[in-house]
């Protein structure tokens, strides 16, 4: 047996305002975004925003039914419209925010499996990294500068070529 190590690399800010104006402007349309989700079980809304390399900024927010696996998560609802409505345009980034309604705090959500398998197809798809920016509002950001940095070891299609 040999024992191995994945190291993932990221950068850690402070605040907000520690973020490039580009970055900053992609974070608040995310946080509007979180205004609007639906939410009404968990209480947890999560706002997302991409933005594509034309400058264009596309929100999405995570909408709830009562049937759990029915919802979709706000990262998705943002990637797939993007991709929707503006072909072949790539990806800079995604900013990710979250607040917790009974708490009101913002706090740092990183975006979940699915969420991250999704987001990585568009990633191996431009044949560019897309950077992923999480924020928590009095805490601190995280940015990763790629979405395979979020997901060691990832399954792509070139698994399912020799099929």
């Amino acid at each position: 047996m040999e024992k191995k190590e994945i190291r993932l690399w990221y950068s850690e800010y402070p605040a907000m305002t520690d973020l490039v104006p580009e970055q900053q402007e992609v974070v608040r349309a995310a946080e509007e975004a979180s205004k609007m989700a639906y939410a009404p079980y968990s209480g947890f809304y999560v706002g997302a925003a991409v933005k594509l390399e034309n400058g264009t900024i596309i929100k999405g927010n995570n909408q709830e039914n009562a049937a759990y696996p029915s919802g979709i998560c706000a990262e998705r609802v943002a990637m797939w419209s993007a991709m929707a409505n503006n072909s072949g345009t790539r990806i800079k980034c995604i900013a990710i925010v979250s607040v917790a309604k009974k708490t009101g705090d913002i706090i740092p959500v990183t975006p979940c499996g699915s969420c991250r398998q999704a987001l990585l197809e568009y990633e191996i798809l431009q044949e560019k990294p897309i950077q992923v920016i999480m924020y928590a509002k009095k805490r601190r950001v995280i940015v990763f500068d790629s979405i395979a940095n979020l997901l060691p070891m990832q399954f792509d299609g070139d698994v399912l070529k020799g099929s």
